[in-house]
């Protein structure tokens, strides 16, 4: 196993650890996912059909209307909110939307957590300090 760590700015404390579930397109609240299972609805993304329920979240951050964060709430009261949020745009309703889901989050990484993390990897996101450990799999070539 490899474990490779990152320093970024707490967004909101806590500590969380769980599977990665990356995507480096934005999300969408309303309209893009699933509130009661965490499930991503939005036709064209990369993650229609998964749910990041229980999953550490990577990702750009928000798109869409400011009913970003109300969506992400009512994920959170339904039990389908990611374990913790890691993302690189901050903007208000990305800031409001980690703060209402009430999970861990992490941004402004030392490096593009995009380019680091893969889906399956098992990270610890500690909110309280921004540090995000990511523990890799050993991988075999060609397997």
């Amino acid at each position: 196993m490899t474990v490779i760590i990152l320093k970024g700015r707490p967004v909101v404390e806590g500590v969380a650890e769980g599977e990665a579930l990356v995507t480096r397109q934005t999300i969408s609240g309303f309209g893009g996912i699933n509130n009661q299972t965490g499930e991503i609805t939005e036709v064209r993304h990369e993650l229609r059909g998964k749910s990041f329920k229980g999953k550490v979240l990577v990702f750009p951050g928000a798109k869409g209307s400011s009913g970003w964060a109300s969506h992400f709430q009512t994920v959170r009261l339904a039990g389908a909110a990611p374990a913790a949020m890691i993302f690189n745009i901050t903007t208000t309703k990305m800031a409001l939307g980690a703060v209402v889901t009430r999970v861990p989050a992490v941004t402004d990484l030392d490096q593009d957590p995009l380019d680091v993390i893969e889906t399956g990897d098992w990270v610890k996101v500690d909110g309280n300090t921004g540090t995000v450990t990511i523990t890799k799999p050993d991988r075999k070539d060609g397997a």
